[in-house]
């Protein structure tokens, strides 16, 4: 009764340290939904923006909250067509800023045509305009050049000169018929440099590739630099656009961005509002890089949670673990504070279950098959030997419930840079979401694996008990202990044949996953050869060996007790 009570608690222990919400490389949804709860929503970010009159952000964040169906989506775009109606002028621009009062000063001809552009209709006077389509014409380049070419900045001077480099690779230069693609991003990268909207590394290292081009004459590494700010310009207002660089840590950030943006235009919303969630677009840009599609679907669901969750998600860097297994949502929050000890505690867990397991099953289902005075005679080595199994099974649970542990995440990403030389006339042109002809992989335990293992699992066990089985028999007959011994040997194929099922079993898991009958997964095949490995470990050096030991000593001892004492030599 004790020893089945002992089984009961590991298994209850068990079960409870697999259901707190913590794992070693993923999050659970329960702690995205804690570290959510209370935090900035999508509805009040846009309506911040909407409050600062930065109508370019508001409306990437509404494009998100409708993408993701959120109910407050609708009130904050009345919230936006109001701010819009209160100011088309700014419209175009997303917005008002100091650093375009010179470029607002061009005229109304600038500001009605790209209000025409927009087009007509419901959504027309809300359709802002991207950056470099405004700056393109001679005139406002005109403009821009001349209200720059006072400026004190030493950097935005260095900028300037840039458009004096004769070696370029992939632009045509500045001063050069069909060089205004550079112009305008030259002027553009001056402008953000001058109203202080790159964030402080990024001024520093453009500040930094534009005296390295100057004093070789040719753009370098420059040139990378302003085609990533090009891609983005062409896709983002002037707020948008100076918003996102105010956050990015360097031009790696801007260079992923740019790629994202390129590769994946649909996913620009999400993208862009994360970046202002996360504080930081640098991590988010890491993360969508290292993730790829499967990181953009958990970007959506930590968004739809709120801002918490989010920076959750960016900080750990790493993915969600999409499971339909329960999971006590009220020890989220804990988790989420205290992600260490947490994962000590349920690994710990799983130690304590499988070790009450072990011992419980030693002691009392084993008891008939051995002998109860075999099981209770060599304590300290029945306990050593059930920690030892009990670690082995631990390291199973853990790999079993941790599907990112062992898995390739980062080699799925579809976003990951490619090499390529476009055109310039092909850069700023949005090309199709190469994303989509990708399927992604998710690392999940499917309910096929699931049930194989479990297949698997149980056949060994069988196995396991038949031949403690076959060793109680053998035990148990009135034989001699040479004789015992002989016919432990003869049982050999016996005892190895949880190692030929469990090839077997590989193999047959192999087959059906070509077939197509069971779902792809190496974890599943290679599982039964495990198990068939473990079997027979346990039952050859835990029993088969011991009994053979005690065999050999009761034999050699009746054969000394046999052979008779020499008479003693008289003298």
């Amino acid at each position: 009764m004790a020893a089945t009570a002992t089984a009961l608690v590991g298994a209850g222990l068990g079960i409870l340290a697999w259901l707190l919400p913590v794992n070693l490389k993923s999050l659970s949804p329960a702690q995205l939904a804690a570290a959510g709860r209370g935090t900035t929503a999508l509805e009040v970010l846009g309506e911040r923006f909407i409050h600062t009159e930065k109508l370019g952000p508001a409306m990437l964040v509404l494009a998100a909250a409708r993408d993701l169906g959120a109910p407050a989506a609708e009130s904050l775009a009345d919230q936006a067509a109001a701010l819009a109606a209160a100011q088309p002028a700014l419209v175009p621009w997303g917005g008002w800023a100091p650093a375009l009062e010179p470029i607002l000063g061009l005229g109304p001809s600038l500001t009605l045509s790209s209000a025409e552009e927009a087009g007509d209709g419901e959504d027309a006077a809300i359709k802002t305009t991207p950056v470099l389509q405004l700056l393109i014409s001679e005139s406002a380049r005109a403009a821009l050049r001349a209200s720059l070419a006072s400026s004190r900045s030493v950097g935005v001077q260095t900028v300037l000169a840039t458009r004096e480099v004769a070696q370029t690779g992939r632009f045509v230069p500045a001063h050069q018929p069909g060089g205004q693609p550079l112009d305008a991003v030259i002027l553009l990268s001056a402008l953000l440099y001058q109203s202080e909207q790159f964030s402080p590394e990024l001024r520093r290292e453009l500040r930094e590739l534009a005296a390295v081009a100057n004093e070789q004459d040719g753009l370098g590494h420059l040139e990378e630099f302003y085609i990533d700010l090009l891609s983005l310009a062409q896709r983002l207002d002037w707020v948008q656009l100076a918003e996102l660089v105010s956050r990015s840590g360097g031009s790696t950030t801007l260079g992923e961005y740019a790629h994202l943006a390129r590769i994946a235009p649909s996913e620009l919303p999400i993208i862009y509002t994360a970046a202002f969630f996360a504080g930081s677009a640098d991590r988010v840009a890491s993360y969508l890089i290292r993730y790829g599609k499967v990181g953009s679907e958990d970007l959506r669901l930590a968004l739809g949670l709120g801002g918490g969750a989010v920076q959750q998600l960016v900080l750990r860097q790493v993915p969600i673990k999409h499971a339909t297994t329960p999971a006590l949502s009220e020890l989220a929050d804990f988790s989420i504070r205290h992600p260490d000890f947490t994962l000590a505690l349920k690994y710990f867990g799983y130690l304590a279950a499988a070790f009450l397991i072990f011992r419980g099953v030693e002691r009392g289902l084993l008891a008939p098959f051995l002998g109860r005075g075999a099981v209770e005679t060599d304590g300290r080595k029945s306990l050593v030997q059930s920690g030892l199994l009990a670690v082995f099974a631990a390291g199973l649970l853990i790999l079993a419930t941790e599907p990112y542990l062992l898995a390739a995440t980062e080699s799925l990403s579809e976003y990951r840079f490619r090499i390529s030389i476009p055109l310039l006339a092909n850069i700023a042109m949005p090309v199709a979401d190469s994303a989509e002809a990708s399927a992604s992989t998710t690392p999940s335990m499917n309910t096929s694996t699931v049930v194989s293992i479990a297949v698997f699992a149980l056949l060994q066990v069988a196995i396991y008990f038949v031949c403690l089985r076959k060793i109680a028999e053998i035990r148990a007959q009135t034989l001699a202990p040479l004789l015992k011994l002989r016919l432990v040997e003869n049982e050999d194929n016996l005892f190895d044949s949880g190692l030929y099922v469990g090839m077997m079993g590989t193999a047959t898991a192999l087959v059906l996953q070509v077939l197509g009958v069971i779902d792809h997964n190496l974890l599943a095949a290679y599982a039964s050869n495990l198990f068939g490995l473990v079997c027979v470990a346990l039952v050859k050096i835990r029993h088969v060996r011991g009994f053979k030991n005690a065999l050999i000593i009761e034999a050699e001892t009746a054969a000394a007790r046999a052979v008779p004492s020499p008479a003693p030599v008289s003298a």
